[in-house]
């Protein structure tokens, strides 16, 4: 029988207001995640992270807490930063005992040579989004917000989300998704077979030439109608499998 080699998740948007969201998570973690030897988390985990001082917060501390569990029964986490989580840092790290990597992540994982990222730096056809992303990923940036209170900082990235979703009203499907040329230097660059990636809330299999699959990873959200959410798995025979929120597969 085949062994789960990865699964990957991403776009949970993990927040208090959401708890369904937050049992589907804790569901998968139980009954999938601590049965495969790795587990990627492409980014968007968190609605929003304001900073790892907030990790105390009581609703935080289950997701670390739980996270750790599934660590310590002998899985490897990966984390890639999302838009919304990326000032996630050490501290995180060590609680939830996850492995910080580059926004861009190559792995052999099931005999095929994988990328992975959370996807947001090839949208570049939305240009004011690639310019507000260029300033908060500087590390000066992140430390003088850091710097500021944690309430301070929780309003700032309020009054930025409420921006932003007047922004996305106006803009096209097509400019918040990624550039065919962003995608393919990607794969020129790094060689891979595989794609995988969220962000985009598009799930999807894209066939592309010369043999080349880019995966898209779906958002959660349990309540909408139809259901959203769901996984992928590789299988140490090389299988690639996506499969919804409540673990049925998806024909590719």
């Amino acid at each position: 029988m085949s062994e789960v080699c990865a699964l990957f998740i991403s776009d949970l948007h993990l927040q208090p207001a959401h708890p369904a969201t937050s049992k589907a998570f804790f569901d998968f973690l139980e009954q999938h995640a601590r049965h495969a030897q790795q587990l990627y988390l492409l980014g968007d985990l968190f609605e929003y992270w304001a900073g790892d001082d907030d990790i105390t917060d009581p609703y935080h501390a289950d997701i670390v807490a739980a996270l750790r569990a599934v660590s310590d029964a002998g899985v490897v986490i990966y984390w890639i930063a999302g838009n919304r989580d990326f000032l996630v840092g050490a501290r995180f790290a060590e609680e939830a005992n996850v492995i910080l990597l580059p926004e861009t992540w190559v792995a052999e994982i099931g005999g095929h040579k994988v990328v992975v990222l959370h996807g947001d730096a090839q949208c570049t056809q939305d240009t004011k989004y690639m310019e507000f992303r260029a300033m908060v990923r500087q590390p000066a940036w992140q430390a003088q917000f850091t710097a500021m209170p944690l309430a301070q900082r929780k309003a700032i990235i309020a009054g930025l989300r409420a921006d932003s979703r007047k922004e996305q009203s106006g803009k096209s499907y097509d400019i918040m998704d990624v550039t065919p040329q962003a995608i393919l230097d990607v794969f020129a660059e790094t060689g891979a077979e595989v794609m995988i990636h969220g962000h985009t809330h598009r799930p999807a299999l894209h066939q592309l030439d010369e043999g080349k699959r880019r995966y898209v990873l779906p958002d959660w959200e349990p309540e909408s109608t139809p259901a959203r959410g769901g996984w992928i798995a590789i299988t140490d025979d090389g299988a690639i499998t996506r499969y919804d929120l409540n673990g049925a597969v998806i024909p590719s």
